[in-house]
């Protein structure tokens, strides 16, 4: 495990900050990473290898108790020369006498000699057959326990390259362990061999001990009974219980073909059933029915358990045995995900979890981000990393680092926000069962607010996703409460370049704050991805809000629209993201300042923003306009204006007879019947 947090000293403890692509942090998770592998690795390799010392010290004892038990056995395999001795002494005894009493006309008959018809007893063949497949096992065993050392020595191998190839060579051959059982067949197979062999030369040996008393092999024979038994009972309690001390290869095998032993008994209970049915229906048919086309009404197929017990034990192996033996290397995105999932899961390093959870959010591949979604243990270690990580850093680095403990808390929700929503599912009922999963863990937490220096420090991912948070998985009896309300102007003053999509996700708050949207996960996926459509339908229903007389917290309503369209203004020069978006956000904004510059109920404070939006939307077309035609802006064009406007927002010139003289600025209708405006300052 990695190397525990130093409660001593909390200065060591810094909050991460997402880094824009994966790994580029200051080498910090990387450091850690690499420390919690190669300790993970060093004591896989020292594990197997003090094992496999120990066992190739038994076998050769083993082996040499064996070999002394067969040169007292083999022998009994062939006859005795002496017999054949003394058969033929036997003989000439007999012609001796006859020669001596003179009975020289009645010589005995010679028979054939003992080694002639020799053939062992049962009982001597199946000792030595025993005794011989039991050193065969252990001399097996013995040669593979060397050539696990082997494959040990080539594991921990170092490669040149750097260190950047030698992490991600080093982590696809723990991958490829894992993929092969490497740690399964030195620590189950060796050993079972061995234990195999053992059994064996213990029933040997009570059969040959029998062979000279019976006495002898029921004594003998009840003790090996006794440890028989007592190896049996310890399998069968460590297979009960998963944390159980009497871990062996036996109940590991237990624990795999009781499932199996049970899918066979349900499938041949199931055939029968089936069969007995068809048959039935047949009967039934021609008999009751007459004969007819088509599927007898008692004819049932198999059940879906079964096709579920199939699948994972007939079909899921054969497919992923064929898909190792044929499989590609894994891409750098997957040996990503591989590193996070590890440190997550493996480590109880407090900065090594905190560094894996921030580069989550600089993956935006869905297809990898559903490796981690969709693995549930994984899932339960997040989820319960996140649920304590206010309070545990509280305690590593002291009450009074109420900052620190919140940053760092933001960062383990911003992680699981953003996998949610970039694997949401399409399908509104699993998305939904998600979010109540998660939901469910995190909405205890404490209620905390993004501060400004959170917010002016993070990455523009990490404060959308923030915002997703505080959307999604917030309850609403502490998001619609003044406090709450009045703190998301704090967050929206430390933004100081947002994005479109950050401002989706902004507008999205404050409906749920309100109360005009219930923060479900359809609703703040739709915010998530950014379109202008849902963008102005949201900012419409709003505007609509705050001219509503019964609105609680009118003000700040107000206060909160005038700061989002301040942002716009922001959001207009942003350069990242979709270049394609930006013109349609843009227009759909112009469409909204014209509105309120043009309003009669509009406050003077919204109307003044809707001004200034106004003038910065254009300075962003004109921008847009300069990097697409590779021209330079003249303001005294008025042909670069027309096709500027006709471009993005499709407008055309039109009289209008309440024109503002002292604004300076051409007005333009959109051709749709909806007699949107908007103005351009020239």
């Amino acid at each position: 495990m990695a190397t525990p947090f130093d409660a001593k000293n909390p200065a060591l403890f810094e909050v991460p900050v997402p880094p824009h692509e994966f790994g580029q942090d200051g080498g910090k998770f990387y450091h850690y990473y690499d420390t919690l592998a190669d300790e993970i690795d060093d004591d896989m390799v020292a594990g197997l290898k003090e094992q496999l010392d120990g066992l190739l010290i038994f076998a050769g004892l083993f082996a040499g108790v064996n070999s002394a038990f067969l040169a007292l056995t083999l022998p009994l395999m062939s006859p005795d020369p002496t017999d054949d001795t003394n058969a033929i002494l036997r003989d000439n005894n007999a012609i001796l006498l006859n020669i001596m009493l003179g009975r020289n006309d009645s010589l005995p008959t010679t028979k054939g000699l003992p080694s002639e018809t020799f053939s062992p007893s049962g009982k001597i063949l199946t000792v030595n057959l025993l005794f011989s497949v039991s050193l065969t096992f252990a001399l097996v065993s013995s040669f593979l326990a060397v050539l696990g050392r082997q494959w040990l020595v080539y594991y921990r191998k170092r490669t040149g390259g750097g260190p950047e190839r030698q992490r991600w060579e080093q982590l696809k051959r723990f991958l490829g362990a894992e993929r092969w059982r490497l740690e399964g067949v030195l620590d189950d197979v060796l050993p079972s061999l061995l234990q195999i062999g053992l059994i064996i030369f213990c029933i040997s040996l009570t059969i040959y001990l029998n062979t000279l008393h019976p006495m002898l092999s029921n004594v003998v024979g009840a003790f090996m009974c006794a440890g028989l038994g007592f190896l049996l009972i310890t399998a069968i309690l460590a297979m009960c219980d998963k944390f159980c001390p009497f871990q062996s290869p036996l109940s590991h095998f237990i624990s795999q073909v009781i499932p199996l032993i049970g899918f066979l008994v349900r499938l041949v209970l199931h055939t029968i059933l089936w069969g007995f049915r068809y048959i039935a229906g047949a009967l039934h048919d021609c008999f009751v029915n007459g004969p007819r086309y088509g599927n007898s009404p008692w004819e049932v197929d198999i059940s879906d358990d079964v096709k579920d017990l199939l699948d994972r034990y007939l079909i899921t192996p054969i497919t992923s045995l064929s898909n190792s033996v044929k499989r590609k290397e894994e891409g750098d995105g997957s040996l990503q995900i591989t590193a996070i999932r590890r440190a997550i899961c493996t480590s109880d390093d407090a900065r090594t979890q905190a560094h894996a959870v921030s580069n989550i959010l600089s993956i935006t591949d869905a297809d990898l981000l559903v490796q981690l979604a969709t693995d549930e243990e994984f899932d339960a270690r997040i989820l319960e990393l996140c649920a304590g990580s206010y309070d545990r850093t509280l305690q590593r680095c002291g009450r009074d680092r109420t900052d620190l403990a919140a940053a760092t808390s933001w960062v383990y929700r911003a992680a699981i926000t953003h996998t949610f929503l970039s694997t949401a599912s399409p399908d509104q009922e699993p998305r939904r069962e998600r979010w109540s999963h998660i939901y469910g863990r995190v909405s205890s937490m404490p209620s905390l607010s993004l501060s400004p220096d959170l917010i002016h420090n993070a990455s523009s991912n990490m404060i959308i996703t923030c915002l997703g948070f505080v959307a999604l998985f917030t309850s609403n009896d502490q998001v619609r409460t003044q406090s709450s309300r009045l703190a998301l102007r704090s967050t929206i003053d430390g933004l100081v370049n947002p994005s479109h999509k950050c401002l989706s996700m902004i507008i999205e708050v404050i409906m749920v704050q309100w109360a005009m949207h219930d923060g479900y996960p359809d609703e703040v996926h739709a915010a998530w991805i950014g379109e202008a459509s849902t963008v102005h339908r949201n900012l419409k229903v709003l505007l609509e809000r705050c001219n509503d007389p019964q609105c609680p917290d009118r003000d700040i309503l107000r206060e909160d629209l005038v700061d989002v369209f301040n942002l716009a203004g922001k959001a207009a020069a942003d350069s990242g993201g979709d270049s394609s978006s930006r013109p349609a956000m843009a227009a759909g904004f112009l469409r909204f300042s014209e509105g309120l510059v043009r309003g009669r109920d509009s406050p003077s404070d919204l109307i003044n923003a809707g001004r200034n939006l106004r003038v910065e939307l254009i300075s962003a077309l004109q921008s847009e306009w300069e990097k697409l035609s590779g021209k330079y802006w003249e303001y005294t064009s008025k042909e670069t204006l027309d096709e500027l406007i006709q471009l993005f927002t499709g407008l055309t010139p039109v009289p209008d007879p309440d024109f503002h003289e002292e604004e300076t600025v051409d007005l333009r209708r959109n051709r749709d019947s909806d007699l949107q405006w908007c103005y351009y300052y020239e």
